[in-house]
C-alpha cells in the first residue's frame, strides 16, 4: 500500500511538473514570438524613417525648385513690363516724329504763301 501512495504522489508531482514545464514552454514560445515581432516592427520602423527622410529631401528639393521658378517668373514678368514700356516708347517716338513732320510741312506750306 505504501508503494501505491508513493506512486500516486510521484504521478501527481510529475503531472504538476509537466504542467509547469508546459507553462514554461508556452511562455518561452510567446517570448520568442514577441521578440520576432519586435524585430519586424523595428525593421519596418527603420524603413519608414528612411522613407520619411527621402520625402523630406524631395520636399526640400521641390521647394527650392518652386522658389527658383517663382524668381524666374518674376524676372520674366518684369522683362515683359519693360518690353511693353519699350514698345510704347517706340510707338510714342514714331507718333512724335510724324507730328513733327506734319508741323514742318505746315510751316513749309505757310512759308511759301
Amino acid at each position: 500500500m505504501a508503494f501505491g501512495i508513493l506512486l500516486i504522489n510521484f504521478v501527481a508531482k510529475y503531472e504538476s511538473m509537466n504542467a509547469n514545464e508546459k507553462a514554461i514552454n508556452l511562455f518561452a514560445t510567446r517570448m520568442r514570438q514577441l521578440i520576432l515581432q519586435y524585430k519586424d516592427v523595428k525593421k519596418e520602423n527603420a524603413e519608414l524613417y528612411v522613407m520619411v527622410d527621402e520625402r523630406d529631401a524631395q520636399i526640400r528639393q521641390l521647394q527650392g525648385q518652386l522658389s527658383q521658378l517663382q524668381r524666374d517668373y518674376d524676372s520674366l514678368k518684369m522683362a515683359k513690363m519693360i518690353e511693353i514700356t519699350d514698345t510704347d516708347l517706340d510707338g510714342a517716338k514714331k507718333r512724335l516724329s510724324k507730328l513733327i513732320r506734319d508741323v514742318n510741312k505746315c510751316i513749309t506750306l505757310l512759308s511759301e504763301q
